[in-house]
C-alpha cells in the first residue's frame, strides 16, 4: 500500500501541484471567452428561457428535455465536489481557493457551452433509436482523430471508476459511519442495490429520476447552508476577506493549518473547481448530447447554467458555512487514517517567534511547549526571535512556551520549521520522513526526535489502542519513509485537522442546528453523491460502447457497482487521490479536441441569433 500511496503521491504532484495544467484548464477558457465575446454573459439568460422547454418543436430527435439533460448532468456534478471537496480545497490551499473556484468555474461556463454544441452537433442515432453524444464523437467525426477518441474513451472509464464513483460512496459511508454509527459495508451494500436498479434502466430512468431528485436535494443543502451563514452572520465579512488576502499573498499559518502559499491556493482552487462542475472534462456533454433541442448552441446555452448552480452557488455556501464557522483551522477528535498520516524527523534546530513575552528568556536553559510537549535548549535570543536546538519534535504554531528555569511566558510560532513541512508538502523537496522503529507505552508516543502529524497538522493527545482487543497498545511499531508498515494491528486516536466532508459536517454543527447540522451534511451527501454516481454510471456506458459496442455495457455495469460497494470500505484519502489524479488525466485529450475545433465553434456561435419569444420560431 506504501507503494500506491508513493505513486499516487509522485502523479498528484506532476500532474495537479504544478503550474501547467491550471494553466492549461484556465487558459483554455480564457480563450473561447474570447474568441466567442463572453457567451457565459450573452446568452445566460437565454439559457433559463431555453430551460422552460417552449423553445422545443415538436418531433425534435431526443431522449430528454431540455431541464432533464441540465439535471442529469448536474446531478453529475453537484455531488461531494461541493460538500467535501470545497472542505479538501480549503484544508489544501486555505480560504484563497474559494476565489480560484470561482474563476474556473466563471471561464468554464465558456468551456462547458463550447463541447456541450460540439456535442450536440455531431450525436448520432443508434440502430435501437436511441441518441449518444459526447467528445468521443466530435473528436472522432469532427476532427477525424479515432485514436485521440480512444484514448479519452479510456480516460473517461477511468473518470467514471474513480471519479465519479468511488469518492461519492466513500464520502457517503464515511458520514453514515460517523454520524449514525451505521457500518460503511452495510451503506455500501443497500446503496449498491438501489444503484443497480436505477442504471439498469438506462439514460431515461436516469433522467427521470435526476428531474426529480436535483431540484429537491439542491434546495434541502442551500437552506440549511443558508441557516449556518445567517447564524454566523458576524462573520460573513472577516470569511469574504480571507479569500480576498490571500489571492495573492501566502496564506500564514493559523491554528492548525500549516499556511500554504499561493500556488497552492491556485492548483487546489482549480482543480477542485474542475471537479465539481466538470467543465473541460467532456463527460456532461454526453448527457446534454441526449436532450431535445434543435440547434446545437441552445443546448450550449442551456449548459452555461450548469457551473454557475455547482460552483458559484453550491460551492461558494459550502465554503462560507465552513469559514464562517471557524472550524477550518481547529483540530478535533478523530480517528487517524493510515494514508493520512506522516512521522517525520524534527530537524536538529529551530527558529521561534515570540509574542506577548512575559519575562526573559536565559540562554542555556530549556523551553517546553505547552500544547506539543516538545521541550528543546535555547541557544541564542534576539529580541522576538529564540533559536532552540536539539527539539524533542515540532513546536505548534501559536502555542504557549515556558521556560524552565526562568519565569518567562510567550506565544511562540515555528518558522524554519514551517517553512520545512510546507515545502514537504507542496513541493516534495524536503527529505524529513522518519525511518525506523518507535516506543509505544500504554498508548503513549515515547520515543524522541519524531514527530506525528495528520492531516497536515501537528497531531495532539495521540493514543495507540489495538485493533482486537481495543486495550492500550505497548510495544514497538515499524516506521518506513514516514508510514506504519503495520497500520491495521492498532487504531490512533487523536485531535488534528479535519478534511472533505467530516469538515464541513463540523462546520454544519456550529450553528442554530447544533449537533443536529451533522444530519442536514449527512442527508445532503446521501442525495448529492448518489445521484452524481448514477449519472456518471451513464457517462461509462457510452464510453464502454464506444470502445468495445453496446453489448459490453453489462459487464461495465457489474464492474461499476462492484467498485462502489469496495469503495465504501476503503481509506478515503487513497480514493480522494485517485480522484484528483485522474481528472487531469481525462480532460486533457478533450480539451486538445475544443482547441482544434475552435473554428467550427465560432461558425456556430457567429450564425445564430437569438429570438426572445418562442412564437417568433420559424
Amino acid at each position: 500500500m506504501n507503494t500506491f500511496t508513493q505513486v499516487l503521491e509522485f502523479l498528484t504532484y506532476y500532474l495537479v501541484d504544478h503550474y501547467w495544467f491550471p494553466a492549461f484548464l484556465i487558459g483554455t477558457g480564457i480563450f473561447f471567452t474570447i474568441y466567442l465575446g463572453f457567451p457565459q454573459i450573452k446568452y445566460f439568460a437565454h439559457g433559463w428561457r431555453i430551460l422552460s422547454g417552449k423553445y422545443v418543436k415538436p418531433g425534435t430527435e431526443g431522449e430528454t428535455t431540455p431541464f432533464q439533460a441540465l439535471t442529469t448532468a448536474l446531478s453529475g456534478t453537484i455531488g461531494t465536489g461541493n460538500i467535501g471537496g470545497v472542505a479538501l480545497a480549503i484544508f489544501l490551499g486555505g480560504p484563497a481557493a474559494i476565489f480560484w473556484m470561482w474563476i474556473t468555474a466563471f471561464l468554464g461556463m465558456t468551456t462547458k457551452f463550447v463541447e456541450v454544441t460540439l456535442a450536440h452537433k455531431y450525436r448520432e442515432k443508434l440502430p435501437d433509436g436511441s441518441i449518444a453524444g459526447g467528445p468521443m464523437f466530435y473528436i472522432e467525426n469532427g476532427l477525424n482523430m479515432k485514436w485521440l477518441a480512444v484514448v479519452f474513451s479510456v480516460c473517461l472509464l477511468m473518470m467514471c471508476i474513480g471519479t465519479g464513483n468511488m469518492p461519492q460512496i466513500n464520502n457517503i459511508a464515511l458520514v453514515m459511519n460517523d454520524t449514525f454509527d451505521i457500518p460503511k459495508w452495510l451503506t455500501g451494500a443497500v446503496l449498491a442495490v438501489l444503484l443497480w436498479m436505477v442504471i439498469i434502466g438506462g439514460i431515461k430512468r436516469i433522467a427521470q429520476i435526476a428531474s426529480k431528485l436535483v431540484p429537491f436535494m439542491a434546495f434541502w443543502y442551500i437552506l440549511g447552508a443558508l441557516a449556518v451563514i445567517i447564524g454566523n452572520y458576524e462573520n460573513i465579512i472577516p470569511s469574504l476577506k480571507l479569500i480576498f488576502v490571500h489571492i495573492f499573498s501566502p496564506a500564514a499559518a493559523v491554528g492548525g493549518f500549516l499556511g500554504a502559499s499561493v500556488a497552492a491556493a491556485l492548483q487546489r482552487g482549480v482543480n477542485r473547481g474542475l471537479y465539481s462542475n466538470e467543465a473541460g472534462q467532456g463527460s456532461a456533454p454526453i448527457a446534454h448530447a441526449t436532450s431535445k433541442t434543435e440547434n446545437p448552441i441552445e443546448e450550449g446555452m442551456v449548459s452555461i447554467l450548469e457551473p454557475f448552480i455547482d460552483t458559484i452557488v453550491v460551492c461558494t455556501l459550502t465554503g462560507l458555512v465552513i469559514l464562517s464557522s471557524g472550524v477550518w483551522n481547529e483540530k478535533f477528535e478523530n480517528e487517524f487514517e493510515a494514508s493520512a498520516m506522516d512521522y517525520l524527523n524534527v530537524p536538529s534546530s529551530m527558529t521561534l517567534t515570540l509574542e506577548n513575552v512575559e519575562g526573559t528568556y536565559a540562554a542555556t536553559e530549556t523551553v517546553t511547549g505547552s500544547a506539543s510537549g516538545t521541550t528543546a535548549a535555547v541557544t541564542s535570543i534576539d529580541g522576538t526571535t529564540l533559536i532552540v536546538s536539539d527539539p524533542t519534535g515540532y513546536f505548534y504554531p501559536s502555542e504557549i512556551l515556558t521556560g524552565g528555569t526562568s519565569s518567562a511566558v510567550s506565544t511562540a510560532s515555528p518558522t524554519e520549521d514551517l517553512n520545512t513541512l510546507r515545502n514537504y508538502y507542496y513541493e516534495r523537496n524536503e527529505n524529513i520522513e522518519f525511518s525506523g522503529e518507535l516506543v509505544i507505552s500504554e498508548g503513549v508516543l515515547t520515543s524522541t526526535g519524531v514527530t506525528l502529524m495528520h492531516n497536515r497538522s501537528f497531531a495532539e493527545d495521540t493514543t495507540y489502542i489495538t485493533s482486537d482487543t481495543n486495550q492500550k497498545f505497548s510495544g514497538v511499531i515499524t516506521v518506513k519513509e514516514g508510514k506504519i508498515t503495520n497500520p491495521g494491528d492498532f487504531i490512533i486516536v487523536g485531535k488534528s485537522l479535519l478534511r472533505s466532508a467530516d469538515l464541513t459536517g463540523k462546520a454544519f454543527t456550529k450553528s442554530v442546528f447544533g449537533e443536529y447540522g451533522q444530519y442536514i451534511v449527512a442527508f445532503g451527501l446521501l442525495l448529492f453523491a448518489f445521484s452524481t454516481v448514477i449519472a456518471w454510471s451513464y457517462y461509462g456506458d457510452r464510453a464502454t460502447a464506444h470502445l468495445f459496442g453496446e453489448g459490453w455495457i453489462l459487464y461495465y455495469r457489474i464492474v461499476y457497482v462492484g467498485a462502489f460497494f469496495i469503495a465504501a470500505v476503503v481509506d478515503t484519502k487513497i480514493i480522494w487521490d485517485i480522484a484528483t489524479v485522474i481528472g487531469p488525466i481525462a480532460t486533457i485529450p478533450n480539451l486538445i479536441a475544443l482547441i482544434l475545433l475552435r473554428k467550427e465553434i465560432k461558425q456556430i456561435d457567429e450564425g445564430y441569433k437569438v429570438v426572445k419569444k418562442p412564437e417568433q420560431l420559424s
